[in-house]
């Protein structure tokens, strides 16, 4: 049996204690996403202890560090070597974790184009609600087969264990990047968007938006650098200094441009809705004109509470679904759920799952779903 670390086996005697007494535990690293999902309860379990770059082969694109590591270190270590996440996982203060990066699942503007967190996990360390140490994947593709446990990770908001490690594909930065400008309305570009999604342009990402009546189109390109060029006269556009503009991608990143900031301002609904939709999906009936990004797949929207209902039925209609993503005041419960229901299978295949991996129902409980 692997003599565990230390740190990890505190924590594995944690884990055995509480589901022992049926205590439920809160598994929190930074506490940069408390704000995401339904309430939190039950005993904090912190996992900031776990830190450190466990291995890093900058020429084999691989890197396997502890779940509570700074984002910020680990994003830091790949840039000295010309390399990044490419999913743009967001920060929301600046004290975000590797492990809450892949247990909330979150992507920035690049997702579209360069996939999400999921599309990077080779590999996964996790305690279980037993308490032990699971192992899941490697640090190469070959070594997933199967159930690929290590992706089902991502995005399961801490329910179904506690990350103690990961390993994750890393990219090259991209040799050059630009951004366009274009002054257009939604509909005008969410066509542009699609017609271009079909064209080899180094789309990287996108951003509509519009601003007491000015309605902007920012699209962002990457890739070679003839690529880059070739795509800047082609598309045209008003081109954007790239050290200037920078800021504003990482502000949109972390939902704090100020058309986020302006929830509960000026008659502006104080929920924030992520609607995640087909690309192709046309301009939606919502309460006010959204901010769009990933080529149009995803769509934010401020609203009041009573527009729950309404925009969940909209986003079915065409194939999507909503998520009470910022709730007007993030420390109280909603009486609206933050995420659409789970229909039959996938409601039966996530509590089958939560069976195995915490019989005890102690890890997060009620994080994602009130009864799960």
């Amino acid at each position: 049996m692997e003599t565990l670390p230390d740190g990890i086996k505190q924590i594995s005697e944690r884990i055995r204690a509480a589901a022992a007494a049926g205590t439920p535990l809160r598994i929190r690293g930074g506490g940069s996403k408390d704000f995401y999902g339904q309430t939190l309860v039950g005993e904090l379990l912190d996992t900031t202890p776990l830190q450190g770059i466990t291995a890093y082969e900058p020429s084999e694109l691989v890197v396997t560090v502890a779940a509570g590591t700074p984002l910020a270190e680990l994003e830091a270590l790949l840039a000295g070597s010309g390399q990044c996440l490419p999913f743009e996982p967001p920060h929301f203060g600046g004290h975000a974790t590797v492990g809450g990066m892949v247990a909330a699942g979150l992507s920035g503007p690049a997702r579209a184009s360069a996939g999400a967190v999921r599309d990077y996990m080779l590999g996964v360390k996790l305690l279980n609600g037993k308490g032990e140490l699971l192992t899941f994947g490697g640090q190469v593709m070959k070594n997933v087969a199967g159930y690929d446990v290590s992706r089902l990770m991502a995005g399961a908001m801490g329910t179904l264990g506690l990350i103690t490690e990961v390993s994750l594909k890393v990219l090259p930065v991209a040799p050059a990047e630009a951004t366009l400008k274009f002054e257009m309305s939604q509909a005008e570009a969410l066509q542009k968007l699609n017609a271009w999604g079909g064209q080899p342009l180094p789309l990287n990402a996108s951003c509509w938006v519009d601003v007491d009546g000015t309605r902007t189109l920012y699209l962002r390109l990457r890739g070679a650098v003839a690529a880059v060029e070739a795509a800047c006269r082609t598309l045209g556009g008003e081109r954007q200094d790239n050290a200037a503009v920078a800021p504003d991608w990482t502000l949109c990143r972390d939902q704090q441009l100020p058309w986020f900031l302006a929830r509960g301002q000026s008659g502006k609904g104080g929920d924030l809705w992520r609607l995640s939709v087909p690309q192709t999906a046309p301009v939606l009936d919502l309460p006010e004109p959204p901010l769009v990004e990933w080529h149009g797949a995803q769509r934010w929207v401020r609203a009041d509470a009573s527009d729950a209902q309404r925009l969940r039925q909209t986003v079915a209609l065409v194939g999507g679904h909503a998520t009470l993503f910022i709730a007007d005041d993030a420390n109280s419960t909603p009486a609206t759920a933050r995420f659409d229901a789970l229909k039959s299978p996938l409601d039966r295949i996530h509590r089958e799952l939560k069976k195995q991996f915490d019989p005890a129902g102690i890890f997060n409980r009620g994080r994602m779903y009130a009864d799960f």
